[in-house]
């Protein structure tokens, strides 16, 4: 598979599963479909961060496997 592509898989995963954390209090896999009791009252965390961050995170294992690997 190519690099950008796995990449841009992680990144987006790890978005997903942020705002999974941020805004769901239950049925973070969406099994069932959503319902208003899976929703949190009030959020817990911070959006407009969490894309760089994941991106800073996802680029750094790269740069760590090829370092690691040779």
């Amino acid at each position: 598979m190519d690099s950008t592509r796995l990449i841009d898989g992680w990144w987006r995963a790890a978005n997903y599963l942020s705002v999974g954390q941020i805004n769901l209090l239950g049925n973070p896999l969406l099994r069932e479909l959503l319902r208003r009791e899976h929703i949190k009252p009030r959020l817990l965390g911070h959006w407009g961060t969490t894309p760089g961050l994941n991106f800073i995170y996802v680029h750094l294992n790269r740069v760590l496997d090829w370092k690691w690997r040779g």
